[in-house]
């Protein structure tokens, strides 16, 4: 996510650190790379010009302060400026708390509106524990509504369709009085998209928009496109009323120049970011944790909530009662790697870390924890529950069978025995010992 605007701003600033003194000469020459960046990276040259400008004169007129270098505090007067660039007052999402909430997705065909709303219809649960009914209206691209009900069967979330329907507008009324009878609590219409902007496509989401009142009309832009997606989000904005934005693919390098450019030359706030396929795989638009990635800057709070996505709350309870009680056993231990091997973006996290973004193999973690499940998938019951009955030849045997070796087993059952000494000391002090990522 943003790599490379973060390789071009760490080099930039590395430059700058290195400087002893800061001067009009070298600001020129860090705002000048800062330019060439902006632009590589598919910002709106106006915009450029507009961040440019206000980094400048804000740098050559600022005081520096005796408890930071002067190159920190150039970091520092650029991440400001980025951020304010980046925020909304009216970022987060609108819903209604006493009556049905309605959510109306546009955007051009390969934006990504369906993966989107199964994926904003996840949100809603996990987040505000809101019953969302997805509501098939793009009729025009073949097989959209057999993808969305689909995509809705395997993440569990309802939706309503209508196959031999050609009517958007009768598919919403059957809809709507499909969820009143059904006690939803929010509507997330995936409408049609073109491969260009049209009039029948602009009219037809406005009839829809005027038929559902809708809480929220989010324009979906395709991360990928550079300035394509400005100018079609531009396009969207003056034609219906949008309210907000949602950028998807941010899994790849590409995205900081959509983000940046968006916001400013539309002035329609940034609601979401997606990335990924799975269903968690969508993010709070953050101005502040935003810039510090797109800088290059830590960003622990982003860590710990995609960690926390990957941990059941209940199932933690259960294993601090367990260690408290001294009855943590393998069985216990595999299912804590099954909930880790659901961190399917380990790098992108690793990268949120300070001093991390450079690590060569990121995916060893993975191939690790895949390799223990191995070794303890080849035990029997009876072993997961007491290891201290696994002799040599029971080692051996679990070994062969998991495809590994002796001492890598060896290496698993002390790393265990050493984990539970270690977890024991914390049950028995004073202080309850508390796994992270439990409010």
């Amino acid at each position: 996510m943003f790599g490379q605007l973060q390789n071009r701003f760490k080099k930039i600033f590395k430059t700058i650190k290195g400087q002893g003194k800061i001067s009009e000469s070298n600001i020129s020459d860090a705002i000048r790379e800062i330019r060439i960046a902006l632009l590589e990276s598919d910002v709106n040259f106006k915009v450029v010009s507009r961040f440019i400008e206000r980094v400048k004169k804000k740098s050559l007129g600022s005081k520096v302060f005796d408890s930071v270098t002067p190159g920190q505090q150039f970091v520092k007067l650029v991440l400001d400026e980025l951020i304010d660039f980046l925020k909304s007052s009216n970022s987060k999402i609108n819903l209604h708390s006493k009556e049905k909430s309605v959510l109306v997705l546009s955007g051009l065909q390969g934006s990504g509106k369906t993966t989107t709303a199964v994926k904003i219809a996840g949100f809603l649960k996990r987040e505000f524990n809101k019953k969302a009914l997805l509501v098939g209206l793009d009729l025009q691209r073949p097989a959209a509504v057999d993808q969305l009900e689909i995509l809705s069967n395997d993440n569990n979330i309802d939706c309503y369709v209508e196959k031999k329907s050609k009517n958007p507008l009768k598919v919403l009324e059957n809809a709507q009085k499909y969820a009143e009878s059904n006690s939803y609590d929010a509507l997330i219409l995936d409408t049609a998209g073109r491969l260009h902007i049209d009039d029948d496509l602009i009219k037809e989401l406005n009839e829809i928009i005027d038929k559902s009142n809708p809480s929220e009309v989010i324009y979906v832009a395709d991360g990928m496109t550079g300035q394509d997606a400005i100018n079609s989000s531009s396009s969207f904005s003056e034609s219906c009323k949008v309210t907000g934005c949602i950028i998807t693919k941010m899994d790849s390098d590409t995205g900081g120049g959509v983000a940046l450019s968006i916001k400013d030359v539309t002035d329609i706030p940034i609601k979401f970011i997606t990335f990924g396929e799975k269903i968690s795989d969508i993010e709070v638009f953050n101005p502040d944790r935003i810039a510090r990635r797109i800088l290059g800057l830590s960003d622990i709070v982003g860590l710990v909530e995609e960690a926390a996505k990957s941990f059941n709350e209940e199932s933690i309870g259960d294993i601090q009662s367990k260690l408290t009680n001294n009855t943590f056993d393998l069985n216990d231990f595999k299912n804590q790697i099954d909930q880790m091997g659901s961190f399917d973006n380990l790098g992108s996290m690793m990268k949120m870390m300070p001093g991390m973004s450079k690590m060569p193999n990121i995916n060893t973690g993975k191939k690790q924890l895949k390799r223990t499940k191995a070794i303890i998938d080849s035990m029997t019951k009876a072993e997961r529950m007491n290891p201290s009955i696994i002799n040599g030849s029971r080692r051996k045997r679990i070994a062969i069978g998991s495809g590994t070796s002796m001492q890598n087993v060896n290496q698993l059952l002390k790393q265990f025995n050493q984990m539970k000494v270690l977890m024991k000391k914390f049950s028995n002090n004073k202080t309850k010992f508390k796994l992270p990522f439990i409010k």
